[in-house]
């Protein structure tokens, strides 16, 4: 009962977050903004990926090794290789999770602290 009132209580949570668009970085999320440039042009901020959100619901190896390198700055995540269905876009497809076209809910980082 207290595990499924914390999943519930999470999921509101995080509903909430990426409804209203805008998000700061909790502890363990990881702001994505190496390719600033290219999101200021395009118009977006900068993708706040929200780790804890992730984890609580896939094994780590899910996405580590298999999908993602585990070093900083060692995945070239772009939006084509996204739609081209590598990096995020393995499990954002429309069938596993969300497809990639709702641009403010990943790239949602308000600022502050990373």
């Amino acid at each position: 009962m207290r595990k499924s009132f914390l999943v519930i209580l999470l999921t509101l949570f995080s509903a909430g977050m990426l409804f209203t668009g805008a998000a700061r970085a909790e502890y363990g999320d990881i702001v994505l903004d190496n390719k600033i440039e290219s999101m200021n042009k395009a118009g977006v901020k900068p993708v706040l990926f929200p780790h804890w959100f992730h984890r609580i619901r896939f094994k780590c190896k899910v996405c580590h090794e298999d999908i993602f390198i585990l070093k900083a700055g060692a995945n070239d995540i772009n939006m084509n290789a996204i739609m081209s269905g590598e990096f995020c876009g393995k499990c954002h497809n429309g069938m596993i999770a969300w497809e990639p076209l709702y641009c403010d809910r990943c790239h949602s980082y308000e600022g502050g602290d990373k």
